[in-house]
């Protein structure tokens, strides 16, 4: 077995690092930092903490995953797609239950590196990664109404259809200036890009809206529009490293939570390095990145950080401002933590609806509509994974979501496995054409002896395919001294199909016929081996083609 070593990209990157290659990645670095501001304080908002604790998240995590992750050009902070398990976290366990479940999906992230899952992460069905993510976007949105239009309401339900019915309800406390700041940032966001590629469109929706709020208030008196400030105690010191009190009993009951965000999170960082590989042409390292991921995640919890993983749109921007190694996304840390230290008493008079309004953006970026309406188009199977998945995210929460909609993935592809599995008897003789356990000789047809019936299995042998001889057998009601298994075709085989294979020969042993087996490759033959199926059946009785098992059919006739 190869054995995994741990290699981060940084360190390959820097051995051949020039002032050339350092000057592209400082610029990009600036880029990405500013461009993160504005998202890391709306995700950290959104999620039911104080603005900082998203931006020390940002900072924190997005150094690490720099230093210790696989890929060259990825950047890590807080993401959408966190927003709702962290809410949901903090609502039932508390600020201290968030950072042990994070600490938590640190240890996991890092277990699936070491294990070497990278690869098989990124196998996770396409349907369940749009179904998931197109509810997450749909419940973000949905938690932004509020904000976005001001709306005075006593409590915000939780439940999904409980929110919008208290929207509804509350319609008519609408603040036409709250929504207005609101609409104008979505209307900022989204016309950005036409006039400029590099200049993020949320920046400058955050310093307009923030200057005409304050306009609005000094010189004509409108108050009405809510700031962080109002909200929140702006904290412009570092934290120091806190380790929260462990127990047993907290460890279990988060188990669940710390799972989902470590899933999460690796589907997202792979999802963000693998689109990034596509664009620079180098190939990431997905088990060093999972590594990286899991410090930063261990990380970031213990400076009042939230989970954390790797952010697609920023690392697009740090690729698009000629960012090509780890050094781009220090250096994006770099510049946050200078902002946070120095500019981040001004983030008080930030209007709540500018970053709803961001978030609103964001949220439809995450849709994924397009790809969603594809699916649609796909087989009945596919779109009911895709269907409940979504369904699931955002009536009940992404846990659940993830596990049931991984469950009937498999169990439609262990259905499609079995149907494409078959067992067919064959009559009289065996068509030669085609063949690959024939010895060749100059005939085109070998005749089956009287009392020997012949029958192949077409695909893999296992539980989903385990009953499919005794269903054929059955219509038999002859019974022949010799059975021919042809298993030239069957790539594997799991324990149920052995156990049936097993019973077979015991069965057809009491009915005094022999079981010979035929054309079995060398994988499948090693399994049944090791499974001591060599004493049940006997090794003479076990061929490795056609041929020899019609002679072995004849002499035990004979």
């Amino acid at each position: 077995m190869q054995v995994f070593t741990y290699k981060p990209k940084l360190v390959s990157t820097l051995k051949h690092y020039n002032r050339s290659k350092f000057m592209q990645d400082l610029m990009a670095g600036i880029i990405v930092g500013i461009v993160a501001l504005p998202l890391a304080i709306a995700f950290g908002i959104a999620s039911g903490v104080t603005p900082e604790k998203g931006i020390i998240t940002a900072i924190v995590a997005g150094f690490m995953v720099s230093v210790f992750g696989g890929s060259r050009v990825q950047i890590g902070g807080p993401t959408g797609a966190f927003i709702i398990i962290i809410y949901g976290i903090i609502q039932q366990y508390g600020i201290q239950g968030l950072t042990i479940a994070t600490l938590m999906a640190g240890v996991f992230l890092i277990l699936f590196g070491v294990l070497r899952l990278g690869t098989i992460i990124k196998y996770i069905p396409y349907p369940i990664v749009v179904g998931f993510t197109s509810g997450i976007a749909v419940t973000i949105f949905t938690t932004q109404i509020k904000d976005l239009l001001g709306l005075t309401m006593a409590t915000v339900p939780s439940d999904f259809t409980e929110k919008w019915i208290a929207y509804f309800h509350d319609i008519s406390t609408i603040d036409w200036w709250t929504a207005m700041v609101g609409i104008v940032s979505i209307v900022i966001i989204t016309l950005t890009p036409r006039f400029s590629k590099k200049i993020p469109g949320s920046l400058v929706a955050i310093i307009v809206m923030t200057l005409a709020a304050l306009i609005l208030k000094q010189f004509y008196g409108v108050t009405s529009i809510e700031t962080i400030g109002d909200r929140f105690s702006i904290n412009s010191e570092l934290p120091s490293a806190t380790v929260p009190a462990l127990s047993w009993d907290i460890i279990k009951s988060l188990v669940s939570p710390a799972l989902t965000i470590a899933i999460l999170g690796a589907i997202e960082s792979l999802l963000s390095a693998t689109v990034a590989d596509g664009v620079i042409g180098h190939h990431h390292d997905s088990n060093t990145e999972l590594i990286g991921q899991g410090l930063a995640n261990l990380a970031s919890p213990l400076f009042g950080g939230i989970p954390a993983t790797g952010a697609i749109a920023r690392t697009m921007t740090n690729i698009n401002n000629g960012g090509r190694t780890p050094v781009a996304g220090i250096i994006h840390a770099v510049v946050l933590l200078l902002i946070f230290l120095f500019l981040m008493p001004l983030a008080q008079y930030i209007p709540m609806a500018c970053l709803a309004g961001v978030l609103v953006v964001v949220s439809y970026g995450m849709s994924g509509w397009r790809s969603f309406a594809m699916l649609m188009k796909n087989p009945k199977s596919d779109v009911s994974v895709l269907l409940i998945t979504f369904i699931l995210t955002i009536l009940f929460d992404l846990t659940i979501a993830i596990e049931v909609g991984l469950i009937i993935a498999c169990l439609l592809f262990m259905k499609r496995m079995a149907e494409t599995s078959d067992v067919k008897v064959i009559m009289d003789e065996i068509d030669l054409t085609d063949e690959t356990d024939v010895r060749l000789e100059n005939n085109e047809h070998l005749t089956i002896p009287t009392g020997v019936e012949v029958y192949e299995i077409n695909g893999p042998y296992f539980f989903g395919a385990g009953n499919k001889f005794e269903e054929i057998m059955a219509n038999f009601g002859d019974r022949p001294k010799v059975r021919i298994i042809r298993m030239r075709k069957v790539p594997f085989v799991d324990s149920t199909g052995i156990h049936n294979l097993t019973n077979l020969c015991m069965m057809s042993r009491k009915e005094g016929i022999q079981i010979v087996l035929s054309g079995v490759t060398p994988k499948v033959e090693q399994v049944l081996e090791h499974a001591g199926f060599y004493q049940i059946v006997g090794k003479e009785n076990i061929c490795s083609h056609i041929n020899l098992a019609l002679e072995r059919a004849k002499e035990i006739i004979r």
